[in-house]
């Protein structure tokens, strides 16, 4: 069969659905992003300084601070839709809200690329956030109390974990079979 843009090169249908370890972890890795990250970086971002020095926090709020947080949380949002995209049918076809993609096939290597790289930075800032959490223990300049760093680290390893089991998932399942 020759692909076209209408005739994904291999058939949907014939892609296996993801294992109940891969779909546990799609999920788990949204929920890590919905339900750890967002809510309190929600909380700052709407200038309560829960967990943190409440003179240097408005300082930090007013000097952007605010609008960075808003902003990590619209983008805390992506890698939560990657992550059930590889674990839901919609990652393998585009839903019929999507306009003009709708009914064709996803990329696979739009799924599979910008799932290692997320897990990979995600990974890579949770290494960043031990160091920082170490070095900011005891501190009297630090703005968040280096708990929340404690807190931050433990919710980064399902985010990241998660994404990269069901990237590693969605890329075996989708490999084209070679004839």
């Amino acid at each position: 069969m020759i692909p076209t843009a209408h005739r994904p090169a291999t058939d949907v249908s014939r892609v296996p659905p993801p294992s109940r370890n891969a779909r546990i972890a799609g999920y788990a890795s949204a929920a890590a992003a919905v339900i750890g990250f967002i809510p309190l970086h929600l909380v700052w971002a709407f200038e309560v300084p829960l967990f943190a020095n409440e003179a240097k926090f408005h300082d930090w709020y007013a000097d952007g601070g605010g609008a960075y947080l808003f902003a990590l949380c619209g983008l805390a949002v992506l890698p939560a839709v990657l992550s059930l995209a590889l674990v839901r049918p919609w990652g393998l076809v585009f839903p019929r809200w999507v306009p003009m993609l709708a009914g064709r096939r996803v990329p696979r290597h739009l799924l599979v690329i910008s799932g290692y790289a997320v897990a990979t930075l995600l990974l890579l800032y949770s290494l960043y956030a031990v160091v920082l959490t170490i070095v900011q223990f005891g501190s009297p300049e630090v703005i968040f109390s280096p708990w929340t760093g404690v807190y931050g680290i433990i919710q980064f390893i399902p985010w990241w974990l998660g994404l990269f089991v069901a990237t590693r998932s969605y890329a075996a399942r989708t490999t084209p079979s070679r004839p």
